[in-house]
């Protein structure tokens, strides 16, 4: 997907399904959208990273996102998607990139920053569930890349990731 661009009409995001509820990824955050693809397992990774794959001469670590949010992994369907993502985005270019699969990520939508506000549940939801949006189709959600994952995670995926 190309960068971002701010416009009146909002930032471009990717929108996805978890089970009835609705969640963005920041357009300038995903780097592809492929097809689901065979994974090479990582034992004693926890359940929902769903494995490793080769990728342009890189290996991709790959989180099952309806598995770590709902405990169900996502489903084979057409519209299951691979969608890579820039895992830190302060590095730019040079950041690592996760894998991750996703349901129903088929449509893009714009949505306003300014829009998004607190979900009220902070406190007790990981920082990786964002602020939230409402609009016609109901509230959305948006998914903090950066904090899928804690330190001890993110050095196991991504030093696996380059053996």
């Amino acid at each position: 997907m190309p960068a971002t661009r701010k416009t009146q009409s909002g930032e471009l995001h990717l929108q996805f399904r978890l089970g009835p509820d609705r969640y963005a990824l920041p357009a300038s955050a995903v780097v592809e959208v492929l097809p689901r693809r065979p994974l090479k397992q990582l034992p004693e990774a926890p359940e929902w990273v769903a494995g490793l794959f080769e990728h342009r001469g890189r290996m991709i670590p790959v989180i099952d996102l309806p598995c770590r949010l709902l405990g169900q992994a996502a489903r084979s369907r057409s519209s299951t998607r691979l969608v890579l993502v820039r895992f830190d985005a302060r590095l730019g270019e040079n950041s690592p990139v996760l894998g991750l699969l996703l349901e129903q990520a088929t449509e893009t939508l714009r949505l306003h920053p300014e829009q998004f506000v607190a979900n009220g549940l902070e406190a007790v939801l990981p920082n990786y569930l964002g602020p939230v949006q409402k609009s016609a189709q109901g509230v959305i959600q948006r998914i903090e890349v950066d904090q899928l994952l804690d330190d001890a995670l993110r050095a196991m995926l991504f030093r696996a990731g380059k053996d």
